[in-house]
């Protein structure tokens, strides 16, 4: 039985002009495709890779490991912006792993469609009984000025040891090497109300668009 990822999802715009036009506000339905995955946490969960010390609590079963392979940006924004994109994927592992639709985590990472995205990602997960096991790189990171305000983050995945586990039987769900494997990831970011500022402040991810199939992060 073959592994079930997180969906591609496919928009009618790019992430940037979505940020132009609607203001990072949007609150368009991100499609779902088949999906597959979630962790009851009966596991040891790891320390919280979270850089905000305020923030919620991130942290992931000891099956589960998220490989971002970034390197820090020199400017503090875009460092910020980077962390929290980072903190926006484990907080989503983290609503797996909890089973929770609702869990403050992503909920403190994200608004508008990339929250919807992300209660829905949830929903599915605990609706399928998975949990997510394996380790998910991250890499090839691009980060490009919006606005003063509007940061767009885009990076390579490579879920081909990232695996979906059936909650009730134990059972792994592996595949294969596979193009399926290798998506892009744009994430658009705006700050955080009342979070500070530079390296330390929180931005939110408020759209999310992610590419299936993508050769160029094959590697």
């Amino acid at each position: 039985m073959a592994r079930r990822a997180l969906p591609t999802i496919t928009t009618a715009f790019t992430v940037a002009a979505a940020l132009l036009l609607a203001g990072c506000g949007g609150g368009d339905d991100a499609s779902s495709g088949g999906i597959e995955g979630a962790d009851t946490g009966s596991g040891s969960p790891s320390a919280s890779a979270s850089a905000d010390s305020s923030g919620p609590d991130v942290s992931l079963s000891k099956d589960l490991k998220l490989d971002f392979d970034f390197a820090k940006p020199s400017d503090a924004k875009h460092a910020a912006a980077l962390t929290s994109a980072e903190n926006y994927l484990r907080a989503l592992n983290h609503g797996f792993i909890k089973q929770d639709p609702d869990d403050p985590a992503y909920q403190y990472y994200s608004s508008g469609q990339a929250a919807d995205y992300a209660k829905q990602q949830i929903q599915s997960w605990v609706k399928g009984g998975w949990t997510p096991v394996g380790t998910d790189k991250y890499y090839d990171e691009d980060i490009t000025d919006l606005s003063s305000q509007r940061i767009l983050v885009t990076f390579c995945r490579n879920q081909e040891k990232f695996y979906g586990k059936e909650i009730k039987t134990g059972k792994v769900l592996y595949t294969g090497k596979s193009l399926i494997n290798y998506q892009k990831f744009s994430l658009a970011m705006g700050p955080a109300s009342g979070s500070g500022s530079g390296s330390s402040q929180v931005w939110k991810t408020q759209i999310i668009q992610v590419q299936g199939k993508v050769k160029e992060c094959q590697r």
